[in-house]
C-alpha cells in the first residue's frame, strides 16, 4: 500500500507536467469607420465656409420655442435666428446680415 502523502504529491506533479491548453485570441484587426458624407452634410459644410457660430446660454424652454415656431413655419432655426438678427441691426441703424 502507497503512502498517501505520496500519491498526493505525484498527483500534483503529474498535474504540472499536463498544461491545461490556453484560449486562444485572435487579435482581430480594427477596422478605420468610414462615414460617408451625404450630399445634404457637403452643402452645410460648404455654406458655412467663412462663418462663425454665434451663440447664448438660454433657458431649455427658448430652445424648445425656437424649434416650434421653426416647424410651424416650416424653417429652420438658422433662419429664424437670422431674422430676429436683421430685426435688431435694423433697429438700431446696422447692416442687414445679407448686406454685410
Amino acid at each position: 500500500m502507497a503512502n498517501s502523502l505520496q500519491e498526493v504529491l505525484n498527483r500534483a506533479n503529474t498535474n504540472k507536467l499536463i498544461k491545461k491548453p490556453e484560449p486562444i485570441v485572435e487579435e482581430v484587426p480594427k477596422k478605420k469607420k468610414t462615414i460617408e458624407k451625404t450630399s445634404i452634410e457637403r452643402s452645410k459644410k460648404e455654406n458655412r465656409s467663412n462663418t462663425v457660430l454665434i451663440g447664448g446660454h438660454f433657458p431649455p424652454e427658448v430652445s424648445r420655442q425656437l424649434r416650434i415656431i421653426a416647424a410651424e413655419e416650416g424653417t429652420t432655426n438658422q433662419a429664424l435666428l437670422q431674422e430676429a438678427l436683421d430685426l435688431l441691426f435694423a433697429k438700431k441703424g446696422k447692416k442687414l446680415i445679407n448686406d454685410i
